[in-house]
């Protein structure tokens, strides 16, 4: 029924966009559609820089609305509807993994030297050349640039201040090998959770905890349901704008420069926005009353040691992933 209504849902959206676009004032709307609540980083960039610049440079001629915390649906849904031209654009992750396994890069473990390093790959010509393979691989949907989701720390309700006390706990991941395969390589069993889900669960005990970026668990009130937080910083994740190529390519050249333009740089200052706000969120969930416990050197060697199987796994599984992971590594 779920998927009934979404695809309902998308008809209406595109027959109302449809209707718009032959008004009087032949106005096109650009309805945008996100999981994350307007507090993160890439949704504030969204709402700050891609919609102003787009409907400032088109002189009125494209409005954009924009619908967070999941109101047109799951990340899923949201793919989906993209692809399929019900909406026009979207925020999502690399969902779309499972059809195009190089999209596991948005979420490689130990991949980066420190957050400005995933930036630079993120937003240079190593995006450039991920964009273009991507594009030829998905035709309906173009992506237009790569933000940051935010680097994965472990919360729970129970003790967890090293990452011996991962062991034996039950922590909510997204359906993802990659994250599943690292909570259980630690000891802990990997429970896949829908994000907007997630609050039950974790409030409910069906889980003890979760894998989520200090922003996350603020903009999704985690904090209120959870005690500990370990900045395990084992994934610096990543999100995309993508766009519909049925809505993009009936576009005048100027207004997809327009667009594209904006969308790179909205996601330039979610980078600058999430980096801004790593010490901030600490302290505030410290200030909470939430213990927040840094990564030792120690317990990083234990757990790069302790994830070889899924990394090797991933190595032997996967061609591209050497050539891959060694390009974006090398980018200064």
């Amino acid at each position: 029924m779920n998927k009934t209504r979404s695809i309902v849902m998308g008809i209406a959206i595109t027959l109302g966009l449809q209707l718009m676009s032959c008004g009087g004032d032949n106005k096109i709307v650009i309805r945008v559609g996100d999981i994350w609540s307007p507090a993160h980083p890439v949704t504030q960039a969204m709402l700050e820089v891609f919609q102003p610049q787009v409907e400032s440079e088109s002189n009125g001629a494209i409005s954009v609305e924009i619908f967070h915390s999941g109101m047109l649906g799951n990340e899923q849904t949201l793919w989906d509807s993209v692809r399929s031209g019900a909406i026009q654009m979207a925020v999502v992750g690399s969902v779309m993994n499972s059809e195009w396994t190089p999209m596991l890069i948005s979420d490689w473990p130990f991949l980066y030297r420190d957050i400005f390093h995933a930036k630079n790959v993120w937003t240079g010509s190593f995006a450039d050349d991920f964009r273009q393979d991507f594009n030829a691989i998905f035709p309906t949907v173009q992506m237009l640039a790569v933000g940051p989701n935010s680097a994965r720390a472990l919360t729970s309700s129970k003790p967890l201040t090293k990452i011996a006390d991962v062991n034996g706990q039950r922590f909510r991941v997204p359906a993802n090998p990659i994250h599943t395969g690292i909570v259980t390589d630690l000891g802990a069993s990997a429970q896949v959770v829908p994000l907007h889900d997630l609050f039950s669960a974790l409030q409910t005990g069906v889980v003890d905890g979760q894998d989520n970026g200090m922003v996350t668990v603020l903009s999704e009130n985690f904090n209120e349901v959870q005690s500990y937080l370990l900045e395990t910083n084992h994934i610096i994740a990543t999100m995309n704008i993508v766009v519909s190529s049925l809505f993009f390519n009936g576009l005048s050249q100027e207004h997809q420069d327009i667009i594209r333009t904006a969308a790179q740089n909205t996601m330039s200052r979610a980078w600058d926005i999430y980096i801004d706000s790593i010490d901030k969120n600490r302290e505030t969930l410290r200030s909470g009353g939430m213990t927040v416990t840094e990564l030792s050197d120690s317990d990083r060697a234990f757990v790069l040691n302790a994830i070889q199987p899924t990394l090797d796994r991933l190595y032997a599984e996967h061609q591209w992933a050497r050539e891959l992971t060694d390009k974006a590594r090398n980018v200064q």
